[in-house]
């Protein structure tokens, strides 16, 4: 089966304004990959909202296609209302719905409670105005009961309107496979892009992996703990594996793959570069 060669980038919202030139830098570095359009993050309780808007309307005005993070933990129908005609209005084409993480102190409030009331209440309110991705777990939530609730709430998430879906990122081909054709057998059959985290410093990924569920196999773990603070061979290392794990995705069929850049040019332009993908 042939791979299909696009590509998509997340960046998320600088906090600065030396953060924001830097990312001006970035992306122009990485749009000679052509990628289908970049999603910018947003943040707990939509806590970066300022920063997203901003970042999206660059973004725009340099051409790109753009796509929001939309997270609804805390949010109302109004407030969603108010939101979906903003972002039309700039002329965001693309959602990534999502629940979003409660921020710290916050309690349960609002009037969405998954994700899938959120792309349900997106699809009734402005039909096809916007291509809706969601989240896709090929490792499992780390807070759903099972892997077959995770499955299913995913199904439910499609079911509610999602055109396609991004998964976090893994290091383990076959987590991904499997979970493609899981959830095929259930009648889901949406694109399920791939999520790629470029390898770049040990500590920065086994902190994220941690908090977000991610699996960094044994091997992976133990060779970049092996490598101590020898930055030349973690980087060496993780490009490897990386374009490998790349390699068997589109080998197999993936729809394409999704760049979580860290806003960072360098190491998605290596590995696109070894892929033979853009530039």
């Amino acid at each position: 089966m042939n791979a299909n060669n696009s590509l998509s980038i997340e960046f998320f919202p600088p906090k600065t304004p030396e953060g924001a030139e830097k990312l001006r830098v970035v992306r122009q570095a990485l749009y000679p990959l052509q990628p289908q359009f970049c999603s910018v993050t947003y943040g707990a309780g939509g806590s970066t909202q300022a920063g997203t808007i901003s970042t999206l309307k660059e973004i725009l005005s340099e051409g790109v296609p753009a796509a929001s993070h939309f997270s609804c933990i805390g949010a109302t129908r109004d407030s969603v209302r108010q939101q979906l005609a903003e972002f039309k209005a700039m002329g965001v084409k693309r959602l990534v719905a999502l629940r979003g993480d409660l921020p710290s102190g916050y309690g349960a409030g609002g009037e969405f409670h998954y994700a899938s009331d959120l792309v349900a209440f997106i699809r009734a309110e402005t039909g096809d105005d916007f291509g809706i991705e969601v989240a896709a777990y090929p490792e499992i939530h780390p807070q759903a009961k099972s892997a077959e609730a995770d499955l299913q709430a995913f199904a439910t998430k499609v079911k509610a309107g999602a055109d396609s879906a991004i998964t976090q990122y893994f290091y383990n081909s076959d987590a991904y496979f499997r979970f493609v054709e899981d959830a095929d057998k259930l009648g889901v059959h949406i694109p399920v892009v791939p999520g790629i985290m470029p390898i770049t410093s040990s500590s920065q990924l086994l902190r994220f992996s941690d908090a977000c569920g991610a699996e960094i196999p044994r091997w992976i773990r133990l060779r970049l703990l092996g490598f101590g603070d020898d930055l030349a061979s973690i980087k060496a290392f993780g490009l490897d594996v990386v374009t490998d794990l790349c390699d068997q995705l589109r080998a197999g069929g993936a729809p394409g793959l999704h760049f979580y850049s860290m806003n960072q040019s360098v190491p998605t332009l290596a590995i696109c570069k070894n892929l033979g993908l853009g530039v």
